[in-house]
């Protein structure tokens, strides 16, 4: 079972393989039987290696959300052991080599190789460890996985938010690390009030949702998403975290109890926000990957879904309660003028993340 209030964002460390800034998150301790089995870092492992000669090392192509990913061949590498360090470096070429990785950001390459290796030995390895042969093969497996554009979370099957491990899998929306302002927003808000109550829009696997279950251990929490199975992931997740989160499927504010309208203090979203015409110009790892409905609301502009919100969101907002809209740095200023239009007080944008660049637009209904 998750222990309430014990996790914590992400810590910037040194990579022990360059000097490159990684991150470091400490799981929540799963105590419970299945759930412990199923996260603990040996078992996770061992699980690698033996489908080491399955799926990790038999490249494919997938047709998801209506694209078809490109399919890269690992080098084979045979005889003696080779070097964690040596074995990290061939992987960052290969990384790098991949047209379907958008390569934004400096090093990334590098912190996805060393995830990845990490995973497969689990746990974090020395530059100098000798890499088994099994261990090799899965790793490069992987990696040439990852090199068609398969997000990690897909690959590993999990991912890690602000202390806790969520299962991850195709079909739901990959969290993004970026989000984890949007819950530290949606917290500091919940935190003071006696009885909070807290609804997440598109909640996908439900990471906002259950982060906030777990940091404000008092509050009773929703989650929504037009998805069913995004829902069913969300509630596997909630079960093996021992978090308390009531999960619906719905359109927007659907499937919420009418009973709770008025009385919401947050409601936190992260709403697909790409115009439809915009959709072919993101990078293959998303749009080959992600399903298309979490990635654009399919209006011209990218913001009915934002529109829909603002205007409905008053019916559930308790008077002065917070609306919090996680978007991207572009879309910033629309959003704010959307809220603004829509009769909501107080309304800003707000910067947040490593890059310290506009992540969530805030905004309060009126008393």
């Amino acid at each position: 079972m998750a222990v309430a209030g014990i996790s914590r964002p992400a810590e910037v460390r040194r990579s022990p393989f360059s000097d490159a800034r990684t991150t470091s998150r400490s799981p929540v301790s799963l105590i419970s039987g299945v759930s412990a089995i199923f996260f603990a870092r040996v078992p996770r492992a061992f699980r690698v290696v033996l489908d080491a000669f399955g799926a990790a090392l038999d490249p494919f192509a997938r047709s998801v959300g209506g694209g078809t990913a490109r399919v890269y061949e690992p080098t084979s590498y045979h005889g003696r052991p080779m070097r964690a360090r040596k074995l990290i470096r061939t992987a960052i070429e290969e990384l790098k080599a991949s047209e379907a990785i958008d390569h934004w950001q400096k090093g990334r390459e590098r912190i996805e190789a060393e995830d990845l290796l990490g995973f497969v030995m689990g746990d974090e390895p020395d530059p100098e460890d000798k890499v088994r042969d099994a261990e090799r093969d899965a790793f490069l497996g992987l990696v040439a996985r990852r090199a068609t554009g398969e997000p990690i979370p897909y690959i590993k099957g999990f991912t890690e938010f602000r202390g806790l491990e969520l299962a991850s899998e195709p079909g739901v929306f990959v969290p993004r690390d970026s989000s984890e302002y949007l819950a530290e927003q949606a917290v500091k808000r919940l935190r003071g009030r006696r009885s909070p109550v807290h609804v997440d829009l598109a909640t996908g696997a439900g990471t906002i949702a259950l982060s906030v279950a777990n940091e404000v251990p008092k509050a009773t929490v929703y989650g929504t998403d037009l998805s069913e199975d995004a829902v069913k992931l969300a509630r596997r997740n909630a079960r093996r975290l021992g978090l308390k989160v009531r999960f619906a499927a719905g359109d927007v504010f659907g499937g919420l109890p009418a009973t709770i309208a008025g009385t919401v203090d947050v409601i936190t979203v992260h709403p697909p926000y790409v115009a439809m015409d915009e959709v072919d110009d993101l990078p293959d790892e998303i749009k080959d990957w992600e399903p298309v409905h979490t990635l654009t609301d399919r209006s011209s502009d990218g913001l009915g879904f934002v529109r829909q919100t603002v205007a409905e969101a008053p019916t559930w907002l308790r008077p002065k309660g917070w609306l919090l809209m996680e978007t991207d740095p572009d879309r910033a200023r629309d959003v704010k003028k959307v809220m603004t239009d829509g009769g909501f007080r107080d309304v800003r944008s707000t910067k947040g993340g490593d890059l310290k660049i506009t992540r969530v637009i805030i905004g309060r209904r009126p008393a």
